[in-house]
């Protein structure tokens, strides 16, 4: 890939509600127009006219709509189509508006209908993000009606059984799958019928990971399923990668890490499909009392969690740019020392922004040869993250937890600390660390394995899906197979040659639900009693590896929770996977070439604290001025995006920018380029074949009467690299640049 490219491609993107502004106007390929307010085409039309791709976001579960509520819209009153909870509140954050909506058929005909408006505008697509029911709801009439249609059985209460919440849960979910399948089609048939044109549409959501630890029902995998959907965004950023887990009892952020499994979950999502993902990522969060200098650092890792995963090389470079950029946007927000983004901060964002268009997908390795481990991670984790009363009641038969650790909690949000700080078991079950799926996932991060969650429910969509996976771990005791099709498919895959690791010691409640393996003929106790089964085992086989057919399964009769609070239990499961892959979880680093590039994280908390060392001839991108060096050094905590310069054959290329280069020319008297970007203290480096005597740079103001204007510029040859950097003040509108040699 490389910096000078067609919009078209739509690799990086943002979404806003504001107009256009100097501050935002970065000349990234597409722009996501938020909202379908009277004011709306106006801003298609601008963001159009300055060269922009766009694209149509709003919301699909919360929102503004006073007319369908009131009953203007269609005759009808539809409050009770709010999601409601047990005390009959509405749930959400959203209650000053219309809360969360239990999406009705009706509910889903209205926003279709709103939302024509935007294909008449004239849109390339459509995004409907957060597809959300809250675990908090199911209480609504709405939803007791659809309960009914769905199960042919009266609604009963979620807090009354696992079976009852669980039922619920996979209800919740569903109903957002119908009402994304009926929007789509029915804007796409509309666009079609009336323009000839094809809408594309598209889902941004959450991952998977983090609607399981938030408590969120959502269609995440079964979205696959839908064939109008183009393709998905993810919507990972520090305020979801920064929820505290446990690891070897302590409970803090670790944010890099949890971006790394989110993003590696989004990745799952697509891998095989041909679908589209774009990875989000946000330079401040939605908390707006941080520093500057804590949103740079968070952002940071969740940037290095979205660029290690290969397989994606699109992004949405900041949702809301408005809020970073913008005069007004100042923080801590209400704090005497509140102040607008540090002119510093804003140079890097904007050589990021650039950057995150050049990345490919087909060329790149790991450093480190690992082969390749997955950790198993179900929709249906999403549907049992609560246990009913009838559970609770009886926390006194569960062992307590052992001792956790808190620290950093002066950077949590108010509350959730409190959830595992007792030794109540079940507490910390349920609790939003979700110590059920790191338990099993972070030791072998800590390891040095780029381990990847993997999607259960694929395992049957695609009969290759779990070919690059030398190991997959696996367990029931926080997520159910939906089906017996998906053991058959494990079996299958041990007997072929791959290794499976199942970690569980049968102990959890919602083993209990009206599910396949317990109805009918069938009358396990769990799920895991069939997939032992299946693979030749008594369904009472203790602890221990077995050999199935050319694999092999090991059986931990543990509950993953466990693995992060006992220490020696957690390097002990590490260890034991290290070993059958034949690679010791020694390593503190995840490292992968991509294309030119060296991505880097050197994580904390592992069992070398040893810095790791590049040689080579690099520009360092995640320094303001590209700097040349040839040695770069990382120590736990910190990261690196190296672009090998000796990995560029040509005499002239872009090595980094803060704004967008639309062309490059260079002949024997020198070079010319013109670009575009938004207000800056910008700086470019260049390859060129020689260096150069003397350079200026022209800017014609977006909002100007079109004459140029020339401004300052400075510039720097480095021999070794052959390379020029410029420094100047950008201007949105139109730059050029030019320098003899």
């Amino acid at each position: 890939m490389g910096y000078i490219r067609k919009r078209e491609e739509e690799l990086t993107c943002y979404q806003e509600s504001a107009p256009l502004l100097p501050e935002t106007d970065f000349g990234n390929d597409m722009v996501c127009v938020y909202g379908i307010d009277p004011g709306m085409p106006e801003r298609v039309k601008k963001y159009r006219e300055r060269g922009y791709v766009v694209h149509l976001m709003n919301g699909i579960a919360w929102g503004w709509f006073p007319d369908y509520m009131s009953g203007q819209w269609d005759g009808r009153e539809h409050y009770d189509e709010m999601q409601r909870s047990r005390d009959g509140s509405i749930t959400g954050e959203f209650c000053h508006s219309s809360g969360y909506m239990v999406p009705t058929v009706s509910f889903t005909d209205y926003l279709t209908e709103k939302l024509k408006v935007a294909v008449d505008a004239g849109v390339e697509a459509i995004h409907v993000e957060e597809p959300e029911f809250l675990n908090d709801g199911g209480y609504s009439d709405a939803f007791k009606r659809e309960y009914k249609l769905f199960y042919h059985e009266d609604w009963v209460p979620p807090h009354e059984s696992v079976d009852a919440h669980y039922r619920a849960a996979r209800l919740k979910a569903w109903l957002y799958r119908r009402a994304i399948e009926r929007v789509s089609q029915s804007l796409r048939e509309y666009a079609l019928v009336k323009y000839d044109r094809v809408l594309r549409f598209y889902v941004p959501t959450h991952s998977l990971l983090n609607y399981s630890q938030w408590k969120v029902m959502s269609p995440e995998g079964t979205l696959t399923d839908i064939p109008s959907l183009d393709g998905y965004k993810a919507q990972v950023w520090m305020g979801t990668s920064r929820e505290a887990n446990v690891f070897h009892g302590v409970y803090k952020e670790r944010t890099f890490e949890t971006a790394f499994l989110e993003y590696g979950v989004m990745q799952e999502l697509v891998r095989g499909t041909g679908r589209t993902m774009w990875f989000d990522n946000d330079p401040i969060e939605d908390r707006s009392d941080y520093t500057w200098e804590n949103y740079r650092r968070n952002y940071i890792e969740t940037l290095m969690g979205s660029l290690l995963q290969p397989k994606i090389n699109r992004f949405q470079i900041c949702p809301w740019p408005r809020r970073i950029f913008s005069g007004e946007a100042k923080y801590p927000k209400d704090q005497p020392d509140a102040a607008p983004i540090p002119e510093s901060y804003r140079t890097f964002l904007m050589n990021v922004f650039q950057m995150l268009g050049t990345f490919g997908t087909e060329d790149y390795e790991y450093l480190r040869k690992v082969p390749q481990v997955g950790v198993f991670l179900s929709d249906t984790a999403m549907f049992q993250r609560n246990f009913p009363d009838d559970i609770l009641a009886k926390r006194a038969e569960y062992a307590p937890v052992g001792r956790i650790e808190l620290l950093g909690r002066e950077n949590y949000i108010p509350g959730r600390e409190r959830e595992i700080t007792s030794g109540d078991r079940l507490r910390f079950l349920e609790s939003v660390a979700f110590p059920l799926f790191y338990g099993l996932a972070l030791p072998l991060l800590k390891g040095g394995f780029p381990v990847r969650p993997v999607q259960l429910e694929n395992i049957t969509r695609y009969p290759s899906y779990l070919d690059d996976y030398r190991l997959l771990v696996l367990s029931y005791e926080f997520m159910k197979p939906q089906g017996a099709d998906v053991n058959v498919a494990l079996a299958n895959y041990v007997r072929d040659g791959g290794i499976l690791v199942y970690v569980g010691d049968g102990t959890d409640p919602f083993h209990k639900i009206r599910a396949w393996w317990n109805t009918g003929k069938n009358a396990d106790k769990t799920p895991l009693e069939h997939l032992l089964r299946l693979l030749g085992l008594p369904e009472d086989a203790p602890d221990g590896e077995y050999g199935c057919g050319g694999g092999k399964f090991v059986l931990l009769r543990k509950c993953p929770a466990d693995l992060c609070v006992n220490t020696d239990d957690a390097d002990r499961y590490a260890s034991l996977v290290g070993r059958l892959i034949g690679v010791s979880p020694d390593a503190n680093d995840i490292s992968l070439r991509r294309g030119e590039y060296i991505v880097s994280a050197v994580m904390d908390e592992c069992a070398s604290d040893a810095p790791l060392t590049h040689e080579g001839l690099y520009a360092d991108m995640l320094d303001n001025d590209f700097a040349v060096i040839t040695k770069k050094t990382l120590r736990p905590g910190e990261y690196a995006v190296l672009m090998d310069l000796n990995r560029i054959p040509a005499d002239t290329a872009v090595v980094g920018t803060s704004i967008r280069v639309n062309a490059l020319d260079v002949d024997e008297t020198g070079f010319s380029l013109t670009g575009c970007g938004a207000d800056c203290d910008a700086r470019m480096r260049l390859r060129l074949p020689k260096a150069p005597r003397a350079a200026q740079c022209e800017i014609t103001p977006a909002e100007s009467d079109g004459a140029a204007k020339e401004t300052e510029i400075a510039f720097e040859w480095d021999g070794k690299s052959r390379t020029v950097l410029l420094k100047f003040r950008n201007t949105a509108g139109k730059t050029v640049i030019s320098g003899r040699f």
